[in-house]
C-alpha cells in the first residue's frame, strides 16, 4: 500500500564511518509511533546503553517530522530534535516551526538519525533523496546568519532550508541551540552542543516532491474552515496582532511574571516591555511559519548606535522578553532585542541564558561572586550592558562565561559558597518564565516533564478555566478548576491535559494553532489527521500514542538514575511570594508530594516513578520488558 503523509524511510548517517542508509519501517510502526517525540523516544531507548556521556560519539541526534508534517494546514510545520541532554543528563527533545520540516519531508524522508562524531567539521545536504556528507571547514566559527548565506552560495540555491548551530554549539555550551531560516529555535535541552560535539555544523535540505495526501480535498475543506477560525477566535487574533509579546502585560497583572530570579512576581518596568511598547518602538512586520495563517512570529528593526537590530533576525518573543528583561530588572527593550539576537546568532538558547545570568546577578549581589571572578565587572539587576557582556562572554566561554555555559546546576556546583540557593532547575534544565505560584498545573508539568522545566511540554492553566475547557469535553472534563489551587481536582485536569497537549508533540502541531486553548478542535484534528493518511484514526488511538511518548521517556530517563526526587519544584515555589497580587501565594511542598504521587497512580506507574509491566503491555511497548 502506498504510505500517505509520510515517506516510509527513515535516514540514517553515521558521521564515524562517513556512511549513510535509508530504513523502511512498515505502516504498523509508523501508526503506532506517528513521529516527533516517539520517533526520538523509539530510538534512544533502541540504540542508547546507560551511562554514556551525552557529549560522546556514542550519543545519537534524532531529527522527527511525523507522519502529517507538511500537509498544507496551519501548525503542521514542526519537527522535533532529540538526544541525550549534555545538559540534564536525561530524555532531551525540542521543537522548532519554520520551514524545514516541511522541506525535509519533501525531500523524501520522515526522520535524520544521526550517529558517531566526524573527524572533522562536515554539513549534510539532502536533496530528493541524495545524501552527501560535504566540507565545513570554511563553516566553523561562522555565526548562524553567516553559515546560512555561505550555504545558499556554495550550494547556489537560495531556497535551501538549513538548521546549523553557530559558535555556542561549537564551543560546547550545554544549552546551545539549534536555528532555522535565521528566526525560528529547537531552544531547549541543549541540542546545539549533541550537534556540535558530533562536528556536525547544519544540516541543509531541498525537496521538490509532493506530499501524497489521502483525500486531498477534505484536507483542503479543514484547511479553509481552520484559517477562518484562527481569524475570529479571540487567542489566535491575539497571537496575529501581538505574538507572544501580548502576555507580558497579563502575566505582570496576574502577579507571577518571573522577575529578578524568580523572587517576585510583578515587574515595575513591565509596561516598558509589554506588546503597546513593542510596537511603537521596534516592531517591522509579522512572520510565519509553512502554511500557517496565524502570523504570530516578530520581526524587529532599530538604528540604534549601542543596540541595533536587524529585521533578518527575527524579534524577541514573550520568553525573551521575560529571560532578559524581568529577570535581570531590565527595562531597557532595545537592550533586551538586542540580547535576543545575539544569542540567536550565537545559538543560545535564550531561556537558560537569562536565567543563567539571573543566577549570577544574584551571586554577585550576594557577595556569592565579586569583582575578583568577573574581571573587575559588576553584576546588578537592571545593567543592560552587564546582560549584554554576558551574553557574549558565555557564547565564547571567556572567563566567567565558561562556568555559565555549563548551566546553573553544574555552575552552582563549580562556584559553591552557598549559590546552590540561587540555582533554580528541574532535572538539571533552567525554568522557562511561569512561575508556578501563579499556574499551579504547568508546575506540575515542569516537576513532571522527562525534559526538566519546558513549558512547551505541559499544558498551560488557561486550558483549565473559563468557556475554553469546552475544547476539552471529548477528554472527560467539564467544569473548570480554580488556577491557584493545587488539589486532586487540579491533578485531574492536568494528567488529563497533558495527554491533550502531548499530541502536539506526537505530530509536531504547532501548540499555537490546536486544542487545548487555540483554534483547531478535537474533532477537525482526528478528520485531519485521517485524510492525510487514510487511517480510520480515532482520538482514543492518538492518545494512546501520547501515553507512549511519555512512558517511553520516562523509562529512559530511569535508565539514567533518574528518581522520584528529581521530579520536584524550585525551593522559591515553596516560600509565599513577597508581594503583588499573588502576595502570600505558596506551593505547600507537602501536599505537592502527595500529588506527585497521585500521578504517578494515576499513570499506571510503582511509588518509584518506573512504569509498571501493564502499563507497557497495556501501551503495546512489550518490546521494553
Amino acid at each position: 500500500m502506498m504510505p500517505f503523509g509520510y515517506n516510509g524511510k527513515i535516514l540514517h548517517v553515521d558521521l564515524t564511518q562517513g556512511a549513510w542508509h535509508i530504513e523502511e519501517p512498515d505502516e504498523k510502526w509508523y501508526r503506532t509511533y506517528m513521529g516527533g517525540s516517539n520517533f526520538i523516544s523509539y530510538y534512544l531507548l533502541k540504540e542508547l546503553p546507560a551511562g554514556i556521556d551525552p557529549l560522546s560519539a556514542e550519543n545519537i541526534l534524532v531529527f522527527a517530522c511525523s507522519v502529517v508534517t507538511g500537509a498544507p494546514l496551519s501548525g503542521f510545520n514542526r519537527y522535533m530534535v532529540g538526544a541525550k541532554s549534555p545538559l540534564t543528563g536525561g530524555f532531551a527533545e525540542t521543537e522548532a516551526g519554520g520551514y524545514w520540516g516541511p522541506e525535509f519531508k519533501f525531500a523524501g524522508f520522515d526522520a535524520l538519525v544521526v550517529h558517531g562524531r566526524a573527524a572533522k567539521p562536515v554539513y549534510l545536504w539532502i536533496k530528493d533523496g541524495a545524501v552527501e556528507i560535504k566540507d565545513a571547514a570554511g563553516l566553523w566559527g561562522l555565526d548562524n546568519w553567516q553559515t546560512l548565506e555561505r550555504l545558499e552560495a556554495e550550494l547556489e540555491d537560495t531556497r535551501i532550508r538549513v538548521v546549523s548551530i553557530g559558535p555556542a554549539g561549537e564551543r560546547l555550551v550545554r544549552y546551545a541551540c539549534l536555528q532555522n531560516d535565521l528566526e525560528h529555535y529547537n531552544g531547549r535541552t541543549g541540542m546545539g552542543a549533541v550537534m556540535g560535539s558530533k562536528n556536525l555544523k547544519a544540516v541543509a535540505v531541498r525537496g521538490t516532491q509532493k506530499l501524497q495526501l489521502a483525500d486531498p480535498d477534505k484536507v483542503k475543506e479543514i484547511a479553509r474552515w481552520h484559517n477562518e477560525r484562527i481569524k475570529t477566535h479571540p487567542p489566535n487574533v491575539g497571537l496575529t496582532k501581538f505574538g507572544t509579546t501580548g502576555l507580558v502585560k497579563g502575566i505582570n497583572d496576574g502577579g507571577f511574571l518571573p522577575t529578578r530570579n524568580f523572587k517576585e512576581g510583578v515587574f515595575e518596568g513591565a509596561d516598558k516591555l509589554a506588546a503597546p511598547a513593542y510596537h511603537e518602538t521596534i516592531f517591522h512586520s509579522n512572520s510565519t511559519c509553512w502554511a500557517c495563517a496565524v502570523r504570530c512570529k516578530r520581526r524587529v528593526e532599530l538604528k540604534h548606535e549601542k543596540y541595533p537590530l536587524d529585521k533578518r533576525f527575527g524579534g524577541a518573543e514573550y520568553e525573551a522578553l521575560a529571560a532578559l528583561g524581568s529577570m535581570l530588572a531590565i527595562d531597557n527593550l532595545p537592550a533586551v532585542a538586542r540580547g535576543n539576537q545575539i544569542c540567536n546568532l550565537q545559538g543560545l538558547d535564550v531561556v537558560s541564558t537569562g536565567a543563567v545570568i539571573a543566577f549570577a546577578m544574584e551571586c554577585f549581589e550576594n557577595g556569592i561572586l565579586t569583582e575578583a571572578d568577573t574581571g573587575g565587572r559588576t553584576l546588578r539587576y537592571g545593567d543592560a550592558d552587564a546582560m549584554i557582556w554576558l551574553i557574549e562572554q558565555i557564547a565564547n566561554r571567556s572567563g566567567l562565561g565558561d562556568v555559565l555555559a555549563e548551566g546553573v546546576k553544574r555552575a552552582s556546583e563549580k562556584i559553591g559558597r552557598g549559590s546552590e540557593k540561587f540555582a533554580f532547575h528541574i532535572k538539571g534544565q533552567e525554568l522557562a518564565f511561569h512561575d508556578g505560584r501563579g499556574k499551579t498545573g504547568m508546575a506540575m508539568g515542569f516537576a513532571l516533564s522527562p525534559t526538566g522545566a519546558d513549558h512547551i511540554e505541559t499544558p498551560h492553566d488557561v486550558a483549565f478555566q473559563g468557556e475554553g475547557v469546552s475544547k476539552l469535553y471529548p477528554m472527560g472534563l467539564y467544569d473548570p478548576v480554580d488556577p491557584l489551587k493545587t488539589d486532586e481536582a487540579k491533578m485531574r485536569f492536568f494528567f488529563i491535559g497533558q495527554k491533550a497537549w502531548g499530541i502536539n508533540n506526537i505530530l509536531n502541531l504547532c501548540n499555537f494553532t490546536s486544542v487545548p486553548i487555540h483554534a483547531m478542535t478535537f474533532g477537525r484534528l482526528v478528520e485531519a489527521v485521517g485524510a492525510v493518511t487514510g487511517w480510520d484514526v480515532s482520538l482514543y488511538e492518538l492518545l494512546q500514542a501520547t501515553e507512549r511518548s511519555n512512558v517511553m521517556a520516562r523509562l529512559f530517563n530511569n535508565r539514567q538514575g533518574f528518581t522520584p526526587k528529581d521530579d520536584t519544584l524550585i525551593s522559591r515555589w515553596f516560600e509565599e511570594m513577597p508581594g503583588g497580587p499573588l502576595k502570600g501565594k505558596r506551593i505547600d511542598p507537602a501536599t505537592f508530594r502527595e500529588l506527585v504521587a497521585l500521578y504517578y497512580d494515576m499513570s499506571g506507574w510503582d511509588r518509584e516513578g518506573r512504569p509498571t509491566r501493564g502499563k507497557l503491555v497495556e501501551l503495546g511497548l512489550h518490546w521494553l520488558l
